[in-house]
């Protein structure tokens, strides 16, 4: 545990991303307020130091509130619906949009949160569970810098990289959009890769372990293979999230008039997997709509 300090710090959704944000608070020092709807997680956050509120509204205030829930419809709730985090902020509290959302979706918000004296930056994150556990997530950021400068400390505990995007809120959601597209492709290309290597006869870890350090790998083959080498769906980041992810990259991509054929492949596959009841396995579960395709079993098959 750090130094004893007042920051303070409220944590909105303690998910895979949103815990490791909270417990990275705590070591730095920071007074944090985590906030979750599930009993078991707000019992392990007050064991690991910290403290646990039902709703954002029962939480005292706090210097910066970063909210880490899973879409556009939650964050609006627990921002402004009944016992939302207004009722508690004071004016010039620093609100961190970590949300995926449409850009236009996070400017909307942003004004909201705005038209009441609040701070906001749009501020996506990545970097996965592990990264966000160790304090280094990556932060795409979009603000005004008195914004950033007051959530400095917080930022600097949570993340080891922060993109200062520029002052216009949605930078941020635009380039994480453009991050989620890359992530979904190459999860769809890796399942379908190592998919194409069973049906060759190939051994999947030994695949791995060749592609891993040649030309063809990427962050997710490297994150993601092992998943699918070992039969491994206990969720990290789940389908359901890239059905929702991949939607926002095709929606604003019609409305720019760009073309994304790779993503429409992608969120088709992701969208097969959640209507056969794979939308809370982890998202490398993709593997398993192909196998059934190519009549090849996969680890982890029934």
């Amino acid at each position: 545990m750090g130094v004893a300090s007042t920051r303070t710090a409220t944590v909105i959704g303690l998910g895979s991303m949103g815990w490791g944000a909270a417990v990275s608070l705590l070591r730095a020092g920071f007074t944090v307020r985590g906030v979750d709807i599930r009993h078991d997680v707000l019992d392990r956050f007050r064991a690991a130091g910290g403290e646990a509120y039902e709703s954002a509204g029962q939480a005292p205030a706090s210097e910066v509130v970063f909210v880490f829930v899973v879409n556009s419809d939650q964050a609006n709730s627990v921002l402004f619906g009944p016992g939302g985090a207004l009722e508690a902020a004071g004016s010039g509290t620093v609100f961190l949009l970590c949300v995926t959302m449409a850009p236009s979706v996070t400017m909307e918000i942003a004004g909201r949160l705005a038209q009441t004296g609040m701070r906001v930056i749009d501020a996506p994150v990545s970097g996965g569970h592990l990264k966000a556990l160790s304090g280094e997530m990556t932060i795409m950021g979009s603000g005004a810098a008195e914004a950033f400068d007051l959530a400095a400390p917080a930022l600097d505990a949570v993340a080891s990289k922060v993109f200062r995007l520029g002052e216009e809120i949605g930078l941020g959601s635009k380039v994480k959009m453009i991050n989620q597209l890359l992530a979904g492709v190459h999860i769809a290309a890796t399942a379908e890769a190592l998919t194409l290597a069973a049906k060759a006869g190939l051994d999947l870890q030994t695949v791995f372990d060749v592609i891993s350090v040649s030309a063809g790998a990427s962050w997710m083959f490297t994150n993601r293979g092992p998943h699918i080498v070992h039969g491994d769906y206990e969720p990290r980041s789940a389908v359901d999230i890239f059905v929702k992810d991949l939607g926002i990259v095709l929606s604003e991509a019609a409305g720019q008039g760009a073309a994304t054929p790779l993503s429409a492949a992608a969120l088709a596959l992701f969208k097969d997997a959640a209507d056969q009841g794979l939308g809370r396995e982890d998202d490398a579960a993709v593997a398993k709509i192909l196998a059934g395709r190519s009549g090849v079993r996969l680890p982890g098959m029934e």
